[in-house]
């Protein structure tokens, strides 16, 4: 774990999580804060289903050398919203929302606005 934060302080310090496996309860949990969980994987396959296996997805990361490489694993990551060689920041007017067991639709953008108005589909009988 991290190093230790004051009493009074309501913060945790920047925290890698090493070799965290499925029996462990962090595994399954989505942790918001600066507390990445970094895991050793054979390739990129495994890296995909790796990620995917949860029940949350509201945002990920990839770090690649090669741009392309990264751009072809976030279209397969089952997330909302996918940052590469950075972290998820929040930026005025863009689409901010997960997948799954994160959140409730989306926010932000035109994606957002749609999520609250209400789409009528409205049949009218053809004419003879």
């Amino acid at each position: 774990m991290g190093p230790k934060v004051p009493d009074i302080a309501t913060f945790v310090q920047p925290t890698r999580l090493l070799d965290v496996t499925p029996d462990n309860p962090v595994f399954h949990e989505e942790i918001f804060g600066p507390v990445p969980m970094i895991f050793r994987v054979a390739d990129e396959e495994e890296a995909i289903a790796l990620a995917n296996d949860s029940q949350y997805g509201l945002g990920g990361s990839v770090f690649s050398t090669d741009i392309e490489r990264a751009q072809r694993v976030a279209r397969r990551l089952d997330t909302g919203m996918v940052a590469i060689n950075q972290s998820i920041n929040n930026q005025s007017g863009v689409l901010f929302g997960g997948t799954k067991r994160s959140g409730l639709g989306k926010e932000m953008g035109p994606h957002g606005i749609r999520e609250f108005v209400n789409s009528t589909f409205i049949q009218v009988p053809a004419t003879v």
